[in-house]
């Protein structure tokens, strides 16, 4: 508020007290007229003195008007809200779906099948729910299942040549360790076909049909094909086809083929020299010769040492561990733990007679009596801590060591893809779509490890799935303007974790990747 002179046209002049609100004058008071400039000096010191007995209620009155009018705003902000969406995952996602390539592939719906699987995995009907629901996404469950079957027929080989093309890349231009492995996927089913067959199952459902699945890695965990088999196959037989196919397509030829003991055979060995590909694989000492079961079993248990000698072309190399040695021992203890408590009585039905896990150290007469063998358990022990690797390679036994050891990669790969992604239990029944099913979940588990090789190199120390569960909990409004139609959205960061992770909504922060 303040004191005004004003000139009337009949010479006199006004005194008057205006207040300025919102870039508008409002007279409030007229403290008099007067032509005697004595006078008006008088009415101008009186206008101050009114100000200063009425401006503090003139400000709660102004104060009052204020909150009226940013009440009336912001409940006509709120009128205009057009969604509300849980979106915060796929803000994230689309960025590295992106950033691996996958974008090229034109078409919407692989990438919300993708990023649906790795923020909420569901069957295809509950994702479409999901979809809508929480990202305001408008996906049609028939166009889906079209699209599963346009994914096996026309993408397949792209989104794996896509996939190995980016992991290249990120390891500077060299793929040179694969590691290889199978697991299996169980059908909720009693039916089987072709593909779906009853076989050993890694998930401990013997009695449901399965697939076998074949995956190759790279160093770090970096998924660069796969393929399928019937679930009655032997995962011996499953290397040397998809290695094959792996060089073919992609045209590798420098470097190591690393896998576990169980596909550790003759044939492997001479079709993987007769391939010309380097190897290291895990051996089963236990099955080897009897002169070199004695040579092996001679050899000084020094903690980190290595031993190695001549098979054939290739070489056994020979490690002790100590603490492997410790795992061995309490591993065997408690199987024999185990087997006591079984067969207390010294009896076994013969639906229970096997040679599986530790029922090696049993031995079983005619009349179906059992007792455990202490022999066998001393036989047994001799073997602690040792391990074996074959190779065909110049690398020294320490370095083949730690390049086995790299085996982890692929075994967290299946448990990832097994787990947070719930690759298993499948439960589409034609080829087509078991293969696509599989493709999608092999995506998702490519976004997943660019994700967290992000998130290592930009020093967010926060593990993947803790970020996609905080990302889970951030809203997008999408406001409509009235005048404009125009729709203006905002991610809205307010908690504490939500605004840890705030840099991975900023597009500054993606550009430095999508270079």
């Amino acid at each position: 508020m303040f004191v005004r002179k004003k000139k009337n046209r009949s010479g006199t002049t006004s005194v008057v007290v205006v207040d300025k609100s919102r870039h508008q004058f409002r007279e409030l008071k007229t403290i008099g007229v007067s032509s005697d400039e004595k006078i008006i000096t008088e009415l101008y010191q009186s206008g101050k003195k009114w100000i200063a007995a009425h401006s503090g209620r003139q400000d709660m009155f102004a104060f009052q008007a204020q909150q009226e009018e940013e009440k009336q705003a912001i409940d006509k902000l709120l009128s205009n809200v057009e969604n509300i969406l849980l979106n915060g995952t796929q803000l994230i996602l689309n960025q590295v779906f992106k950033i691996v390539g996958f974008d090229i592939i034109d078409d919407e719906i692989l990438k919300h099948l993708v990023i649906a699987r790795l923020s909420q995995p569901a069957s295809k009907a509950a994702t479409v729910e999901y979809l809508k629901s929480y990202f305001d996404e408008d996906v049609e469950l028939h166009k889906i299942y079209r699209y599963l079957d346009r994914l096996h027929n026309t993408q397949q080989d792209k989104i794996q040549q896509i996939s190995v093309e980016h992991t290249r890349k990120i390891l500077g231009g060299k793929i040179g360790l694969v590691f290889y492995d199978v697991t299996t996927l169980y059908f909720e089913t009693d039916y089987d076909d072709e593909l779906r067959e009853r076989g050993f199952s890694k998930d401990g459902k013997h009695a449901q049909p399965q697939v076998v699945l074949g995956l190759l890695v790279s160093r770090d965990g970096y998924p660069l094909s796969y393929s399928l088999f019937n679930g009655s196959q032997y995962e011996g037989r499953t290397m040397l086809p998809i290695v094959e196919d792996f060089v073919e397509r992609f045209n590798l030829n420098d470097f190591v083929i690393v896998a576990d003991s169980g596909l550790m055979n003759k044939t492997n060995i001479a079709l993987l020299e007769s391939g010309g590909y380097k190897y290291i694989i895990g051996a089963r000492i236990k099955n080897e010769t009897a002169g070199i079961k004695q040579w092996i079993l001679s050899l000084e248990k020094q903690n980190g040492a290595f031993y190695e000698t001549k098979k054939g072309d290739c070489r056994l190399i020979v490690g002790y561990s100590e603490s492997r040695a410790k795992k061995d021992k309490y591993n065997r203890e408690k199987g024999v733990k185990r087997l006591k408590a079984a067969y207390k009585s010294g009896q076994i039905t013969k639906g229970n007679i096997n040679k599986r896990g530790y029922n090696k150290f049993l031995e079983i007469s005619d009349n179906v009596q059992v007792s455990i063998s202490q022999d066998k358990i001393n036989e047994d022990e001799q073997w602690d801590g040792l391990k074996g690797y074959m190779t065909n390679t110049d690398l020294s036994p320490n370095v083949a060591y730690e390049q086995y050891n790299g085996l982890w990669v692929i075994e967290r790969a299946y448990r990832i893809t097994k787990g947070t992604l719930e690759m298993r239990p499948m439960f589409h029944f034609t080829q087509k779509r078991i293969e696509a099913h599989v493709c999608i979940c092999f995506v998702a588990y490519k976004v997943y490890k660019e994700l967290e090789r992000i998130l290592k190199s930009s020093g967010i120390k926060l593990s993947v799935d803790k970020v996609l569960k905080i990302a889970k909990t951030i809203t997008t409004l999408k406001i409509k303007l009235p005048i404009s139609g125009e729709t203006l959205t905002k991610t809205m960061l307010l908690t504490p974790k939500q605004k840890s992770i705030a840099i991975l909504f900023d597009q500054y922060f993606w550009n430095n990747f999508l270079g």
